[in-house]
């Protein structure tokens, strides 16, 4: 059976997440997809966890009790959010399969790295396999390969990274792996009556959306 990934290398999440992958069962094949956060966010008038103080300072705690709680090496790059659009070129020109990802995420939340440092984004494009970096930046192919793979993403209704697209259904964040693998197991245990209904069920109330002056 194959699924989608869709990430964003500015998601701590989604790193966390790749880490999970090897849990998922047998017979499951993952297909990456290089999704825009930002454009995501934009696209439903929404705003980043990293835009609310207080949700900002709990989220990077959370993601560094969340990584030692799995046992895998964690830390924050620089500043957050950051610009990570050209390692995301990168990671598309390199062919954004399991192994060059890995080595994107492992960069900005391994180790820490700025990559919105040029000499950075020089290191990552070598242990891309890339030979040049500024070639693979400015390539018109790979710009389009991104928008469109975010498009894509989009259309499927993806809100959030990172996100697992199985069928019709989304799998939002690194929390819901648990919840994919069952549905993977028994997508039936899905279809019941109560989570039919949930899907016409009436809102209630409507908030208002007012913007802090």
């Amino acid at each position: 059976m194959k699924i989608h990934w869709a990430f964003d290398l500015i998601s701590p999440f989604a790193y966390l997440g790749l880490k999970q992958m090897p849990r998922l069962p047998s017979g499951i094949d993952v297909e990456l997809v290089p999704t825009l956060f930002g454009v995501v966010l934009n696209h439903h008038g929404q705003i980043g966890p990293a835009e609310i103080g207080p949700k900002r300072r709990f989220t990077y705690r959370f993601v560094i009790w969340r990584a030692r709680q799995m046992g895998v090496p964690f830390k924050m790059p620089p500043t957050h959010p950051f610009n990570c659009l050209s390692a995301m070129r990168l990671v598309v020109a390199a062919g954004s399969h399991r192994r060059a990802v890995e080595t994107a995420f492992d960069f900005v939340f391994g180790q820490g790295r700025d990559v919105t440092d040029p000499a950075v984004l020089e290191d990552l494009a070598r242990a891309l396999g890339l030979a040049d970096a500024k070639a693979a930046l400015n390539d018109a192919a790979v710009k389009q390969s991104l928008r469109e793979t975010t498009e894509w993403a989009i259309q499927r209704g993806v809100f959030g990274v990172p996100t697992y697209i199985a069928g019709n259904e989304l799998f939002w964040g690194q929390d819901a792996f648990e919840m994919l693998v069952d549905y993977l197991r028994d997508p039936q245990g899905f279809d019941d009556e109560e989570m039919r209904r949930i899907d016409s069920l009436p809102v209630g109330v409507t908030r208002s959306r007012v913007t802090p002056s």
